[in-house]
């Protein structure tokens, strides 16, 4: 297990309640009409700067805790709370007072805030930042895909819930590629996880707590709700 796993298992069992219950029902979240709202900028996010014309002042930085960025022939930026393209703006209106029609790109790197964890049979088990809107198929995708030994028709997505529980959710990845019985692609949540089987799992209140309990060697509460 690496390190990654490691912290982001204990970071989302310290998010839910001491209690502990079990599931009953599942079923799949409700998409709302209106996707997950666009990522907006947050200090230690790591940024790419590129000017299209003067590569010259191409950078690569992270926001600073006060929210803002230094760049070559502009002062201070504040870039924390803006969206990229938002700062996109800001920056090419700054630099055209040094540059003549300058092109400017503002390009997400890393992300310390808004990530998921994608875990199980994929190829590239870990953390994957959402940068705008992202489904569980597209994470599945940025994790370098499922393996051939995958379970791709029960994959579990854990949720925390506004009541400081776990809902876990079951999807049939092939469904909600081809829409096959109605099934809907997923938007996820920051700090979900997603877990691709390599074989069936029968009882799911068992294999939430052992999953998160067998990967973390001390005690901790876990409060495994119902949706």
């Amino acid at each position: 297990m690496t390190w990654a796993k490691f912290w982001w298992l204990i970071f989302f069992s310290l998010m839910v309640g001491c209690s502990h219950q079990s599931i009953g029902k599942i079923g799949l979240p409700q998409n709302s009409d209106v996707p997950a709202k666009e990522y907006r900028i947050q200090p230690g996010d790591q940024l790419d700067i590129k000017l299209f014309y003067n590569p010259e002042l191409n950078e690569q930085l992270t926001v600073r805790p006060d929210g803002r960025i230094t760049l070559q022939l502009v002062n201070d930026v504040v870039a924390a709370g803006l969206t990229p393209a938002e700062l996109t703006n800001v920056l090419t209106k700054a630099y055209s007072s040094e540059l003549r029609n300058p092109k400017v790109a503002v390009i997400l790197r890393t992300s310390v805030a808004d990530r998921v964890y994608v875990d199980g049979e994929v190829n590239r088990a870990g953390l994957i930042p959402l940068v705008g809107p992202t489904t569980v198929l597209q994470s599945i995708s940025q994790a370098g895909g499922v393996k051939e030994t995958a379970k791709s028709g029960e994959v579990i997505l854990l949720r925390k819930t506004e009541d400081n529980k776990v809902a876990a959710y079951k999807i049939n990845l092939e469904d909600a590629l081809d829409g096959g019985g109605g099934a809907k692609d997923i938007y996820l949540k920051p700090n979900d996880i997603i877990y691709v089987p390599k074989s069936t799992i029968s009882n799911i209140n068992t294999w939430v707590d052992l999953y998160i309990r067998k990967n973390i060697p001390i005690p901790l509460g876990l409060s495994i709700g119902t949706l």
